[in-house]
């Protein structure tokens, strides 16, 4: 029994940390006690008593994410062998080779090789395919995206020797890499539209993202742009302390950011602290129905506050707070321990059923089959959750923040042909052979633009199309007509991304997103600040 200890006090000092959510502040002692002894005693009988052999550190892994699945969707338990991985996202760095890949054909293909990284060093380049790792083979069913990052991953100072195909090389290529700190930017995209409207794409609320920002901002106010736009779709969050920093920026001295509020966790109120340096320039927010957490309280402070014009599909809709808790054997857990409100006093949590993470989780699916990203009508407003703004605009909360000015997805042109080349990433595969073939002649472009009049000259279309018959998808004539468009924009988009990179990717969508040209329609006509209702048309 005694080996079992240390994993039993981890249960343990869990269970401790949920009865707490449980137990009033009245309740004795003892009963605290009791449940310890109680959890302790039932793995003392299972340990003495169960009728075949186990493993009870395997049955605590097990039921350590069940106990907080009853909790709420947000709390969740993390192994040891997860905790670095998952924590990674919200670093402003990790220690690995620097490159971004993709699994293609059972093989690494890397996409793009960060500056002034190890890889770059001794000469890696996109189009290499890593067929080797360590005089190991790495292809096949084996060739897995989490598996290459453990492979490609490690300590800093520490060696990787990678076998390399690249194209119009016989043999394999050999490199010994350096692994080092590479820096993760969750700002990629940040440029000015039409000489006047700072745009800045924010992917996640990592620690390094308020620096990132404030130097795209610092170059739009040298350049004297006239408004900025901020994109989070797809955003999911991050830190909520980097989310009020950023909006800091933007509001007044004494504008209220946030405040966050649980049982154990009395009322905290975060104010604008009057220092930034953009409170009187107009503002336009992104946002979709992968905008959450750290990007409703962004979204929220700036629409609660009138401060800026919310543009785009209703958010996510996650008001619960997680703090981390550390176990000593390298686990632990995320535990909501309270919800945050915007200043208006709404939560915006979506509701949930304890227990039940899979309609939850099918939210989003739920939203697109009712209609919610076609028409404003259909989405459904609490009517027993209305607040103020501060200019006395109504708001809801109950289920996301929802835009001042909605933005249908438009589908007039989608057919079958078309979502099929996509969910089959047909068109992601054929751009990254193409890249690859024509990487010579494509390297001369510097621009989205150049390379756009380029490519429009050639007959990718066609080109796709037998692609992609060859790869099981039939040819339909009517359909493949009817998305030209589309298709062709993707695969534009597609080779623009492989060779120039994120930022002329960015740029090149941007000039059709029909989310991103709304906002500067709003911007252009001066309407980024929000008015009281009465002055509303």
């Amino acid at each position: 029994m005694k080996k079992y200890q240390p994993t039993i006090y981890v249960l343990i000092a869990l269970v401790g940390v949920l009865t707490g959510i449980y137990i009033s502040k009245q309740e004795s002692i003892e009963k605290v006690f009791y449940s310890f002894n109680k959890v302790d005693e039932l793995m003392g009988l299972v340990h003495d008593n169960y009728v075949d052999s186990l493993s009870m550190e395997d049955i605590i892994e097990q039921t350590m994410p069940k106990i907080l699945t009853e909790l709420d969707p947000h709390s969740t338990y993390i192994p040891a062998k997860d905790l670095e991985a998952t924590n990674a996202d919200l670093k402003s760095s990790f220690s690995g080779i620097g490159i971004r890949f993709i699994i293609q054909d059972d093989t690494i293909h890397v996409n793009e090789v960060i500056r002034k990284g190890p890889s770059e060093k001794v000469g890696l380049m996109p189009g290499d395919r890593i067929v080797t790792i360590n005089d190991t083979l790495f292809v096949g069913k084996i060739c897995t995206n989490n598996e290459a990052m453990k492979r490609l991953k490690g300590p800093k100072g520490t060696e990787v020797k990678l076998g390399i195909k690249r194209y119009g090389e016989k043999e394999l290529l050999s490199f010994t890499i350096i692994r080092d700190d590479i820096p993760l930017q969750s700002i990629e995209a940040a440029y000015i539209i039409n000489d006047k409207w700072g745009y800045v794409q924010v992917d996640r609320f990592a620690e390094n993202t308020f620096t990132e920002l404030i130097i795209a901002l610092a170059r739009f106010q040298f350049r004297g742009c006239d408004g900025i736009i901020i994109d989070l779709r797809g955003n999911g969050g991050g830190w909520m302390g980097i989310a009020i920093q950023m909006a800091n920026e933007f509001l007044h001295k004494g504008d209220m950011i946030v405040y966050t509020e649980g049982k154990n966790h009395p009322k905290y109120v975060e104010y604008a602290n009057g220092n930034g340096n953009f409170m009187e320039t107009p503002l336009v927010v992104l946002t979709n129905e992968r905008s959450a957490s750290a990007s409703e309280i962004f979204a929220g402070t700036i629409q609660d506050n009138d401060r800026g014009t919310i543009i785009g599909r209703r958010t996510f809709g996650k008001g619960l707070v997680q703090q981390p808790f550390e176990f000593s054997d390298g686990s632990a857990v995320r535990l909501t321990i309270a919800r945050y409100y915007t200043p208006s006093g709404r939560c915006i949590q979506k509701p949930y059923d304890k227990g039940d993470d899979k309609n939850y989780e099918l939210d989003i699916v739920n939203r697109y089959e009712r209609g919610e990203f076609f028409s404003q009508d259909s989405i459904h407003q609490n009517d027993s959750l209305v607040y103020k703004t501060r200019l006395g605009r109504t708001v809801y909360g109950g289920g996301g923040i929802m835009p001042d000015i909605f933005v249908s997805s438009d589908t007039t042109d989608v057919t079958s042909y078309y979502s099929q080349a996509m969910s089959r990433r047909l068109i992601m595969q054929f751009c990254l052979r193409y890249s690859d073939t024509h990487r010579k002649e494509l390297s001369t472009y510097t621009t989205w633009e150049d390379m756009l009049k380029y490519l429009q000259t050639q007959p990718l279309l066609d080109e796709f199309v037998a692609y992609a018959e060859n790869k099981g998808l039939k040819r339909r004539y009517n359909n493949i007509m009817k998305s030209r468009k589309l298709i062709e924009r993707s695969i534009y988009a597609n080779i623009i991304y492989d060779i120039l990179g994120m930022l002329e990717h960015v740029k090149y969508i941007n000039t059709f997103d029909v989310t991103v040209q709304k906002a500067i329609e709003v911007l252009e006509e001066g309407k980024a600040f929000p008015t009281p209702p009465e002055e509303n048309n």
